[in-house]
């Protein structure tokens, strides 16, 4: 340290701090932050979407007398999916709350009026939407599809234990090869049953009783004891060419494959994302080499006819009908992508990465929304998460809906809304950098 009067001053001096190390200190600061605001509203989210859920399942199975502790295998194995749903929602709802805590209490201003700019904000946000992004996408690629398998082993466990889990009043049960109809069940006694089945040699059968009891035949196996039935078979149409018979009792067996069969079906939603692909492909190669047979055979039918033309012949009708043939393969090639289970897997397939990655586009809205807050930021910011979140979801909803049912595309219904969070938060940020 110098004087001005007497020269340099001795045991003093100057220590400069890089610039970089606020930053850096800054940097943590905020992800610390924003953590502490995912986990409490990462906890909200689990109780206000998934818990009722949870909850209704674990009492349906309650009432069967299930164990408690099966019970809470069962909760268990579907964390993975509640997890999943949860996380982008929390990041997008504890950004806008640190951001505009922030903001209202001028540690933006602090920041920046020590030299940084809106990328020291920005940035470690940012750092967490892709780690929460990518622990959601694990869950819900990973984690829940071995969960799903786990949630069945155990289920049809519990299921063998008791077969008449799966036979309720007033319901509708379908197994592999038959749908049992029930009326009201007072204690074992189920009243007004109906059973629609076909047997391995094709013929159909209708069975109906007064009453029937279940019996558990144990491994699985499940007997109806039906009083009073009736029986019509036929194997083709019953109104034509029928039998019938009736009987004073009769047991009618559920197997334990036919159980199996209705108990726990995995779909789209359930498999990770390279099953859904390699179904994806399967079902569009089966597609394709039936049109593609079908293509071949219209073809070598045009070459026969075109030379039957060319010597005169006279090939009209058949002429009429191979336009016929090509009109219809032409539009079941532009059918293929409308099918409907074809539709479902599409969607899944886009809908595993948008939801998961959802939370890097909901930081982008969430610092912009947030450095517009001034007063209250954390109430503001948590009340703004919650409208988003609820718009987000029922665009979501939306999309699904118009790519189940009107054909539209996959990528765009599930990723529309990621897209408009991330639009609206360069918007934002770009008409703050305009103001100033």
């Amino acid at each position: 340290m110098t004087d001005p009067e007497t020269g340099p001053v001795k045991g003093f001096s100057i220590k400069t701090v890089p610039v970089f190390t606020g930053s850096k200190t800054i940097f943590f600061y905020i992800i610390r932050e924003i953590f502490f605001s995912f986990f409490v509203c990462f906890l909200f989210f689990f109780f206000v979407f998934f818990v009722n859920q949870l909850l209704l399942m674990a009492r349906e199975i309650l009432a069967k007398r299930v164990p408690l502790f099966e019970v809470a295998l069962l909760i268990l194995y579907s964390l993975p999916s509640i997890i999943a749903m949860t996380s982008p929602f929390a990041c997008l709802t504890g950004t806008l709350m640190t951001i505009g805590r922030l903001n209202s209490d001028n540690e933006i201003l602090v920041f920046l009026s020590s030299g940084l700019s809106y990328r020291s904000v920005f940035l470690p946000a940012l750092l967490v939407g892709i780690l929460i992004s990518l622990f959601s996408f694990f869950a819900n690629d990973i984690l829940l599809p071995a969960g799903t398998v786990q949630f069945s082993r155990l289920y049809r466990r519990i299921l063998f234990s008791s077969p008449a889990l799966e036979l309720e009043a007033n319901s509708v049960k379908r197994f592999k090869n038959s749908v049992i109809i029930t009326g009201q069940v007072t204690g074992h006694v189920i009243e007004d049953i109906l059973i629609i089945d076909r047997t391995r040699d094709g013929e159909r059968r209708i069975i109906s009783a007064r009453e029937a009891t279940l019996e558990d035949l144990g491994e699985g196996n499940l007997s109806i004891n039906l009083i009073q039935a009736f029986v019509q078979s036929g194997k083709e149409n019953l109104k034509k060419n029928y039998d019938y018979a009736l009987a004073e009792t009769l047991s009618y067996r559920v197997s334990q494959d036919d159980i199996l069969e209705g108990v726990y079906i995995i779909n789209a939603r359930e498999m990770s994302s390279v099953d859904v692909k390699k179904e994806i492909l399967k079902q569009e190669g089966a597609i394709f080499n039936n049109l593609d047979g079908e293509h071949r055979r219209i073809t070598e039918d045009a070459l026969v006819l075109e030379n039957a033309l060319r010597r005169g012949s006279s090939e009209h009708n058949r002429f009429d009908s191979l336009l016929m043939d090509w009109s219809y393969t032409v539009n079941a090639a532009a059918q293929i992508r409308k099918d409907r289970n074809f539709s479902i897997y599409r969607l899944e397939y886009y809908k595993k990465f948008s939801i998961p990655f959802g939370g890097i586009s909901f930081v982008l809205a969430a610092v912009s929304i947030g450095l517009m807050t001034r007063k209250s930021g954390q109430v503001v910011g948590f009340v703004i998460g919650i409208c988003i979140a609820a718009l987000y979801w029922g665009l979501l909803l939306i999309g699904q809906a118009l790519g189940t049912v009107l054909n539209f595309s996959p990528f765009w219904s599930m990723w529309f809304p990621n897209i408009l969070a991330i639009s609206l938060g360069l918007g934002l940020t770009l008409a703050k950098a305009a103001a100033k």
